[in-house]
């Protein structure tokens, strides 16, 4: 670490952070995060170990989507039928049998685009979708 742009104040600091124990740095976090009400991942520290990243970035980094028809509305199976053709391109059995067996999955591997566009349609003639 350059400590040539550091305060003073802020080279003392470093320094006794430097002599303190693990135990001592886990209580001086906590402490930090309750002085300020900083909860979470604003706090992680700078530097993780390997293999030790957040779940949310996990999350984040998700590139393949499965959708799954829960329901469809009253009086909707028609058009929910039609773009379900028209999106994943099935036949009229296929679709239907789809429709007949809800809740289902429609859809394995989509990327992130194609799994909000499979869902809008869906949901704009009356379906429920879940994108996991």
């Amino acid at each position: 670490m350059a400590e040539t742009n550091l305060t003073e104040s802020v080279q003392k600091i470093v320094e006794m952070v430097e002599k303190m124990s693990v135990a001592e740095l886990s209580s001086l976090v906590t402490a930090l995060k309750d002085k300020f009400g900083v909860t979470g991942a604003a706090f992680m520290p700078a530097a993780m170990p390997a293999g030790g990243a957040p779940a949310a970035a996990k999350e984040e980094e998700q590139v393949e989507f499965k959708l799954t028809l829960i329901s469809v509305g009253d009086g909707k199976k028609i058009p929910v039928l039609k773009e379900l053709r028209a999106l994943l391109g099935l036949g009229l059995t296929e679709a239907k049998d789809i429709l007949d067996k809800v809740p289902s999955v429609i859809k394995e591997g989509a990327n992130k685009e194609e799994a909000d566009k499979i869902r809008t349609k869906l949901e704009e003639v009356g379906a429920k979708v879940e994108v996991k």
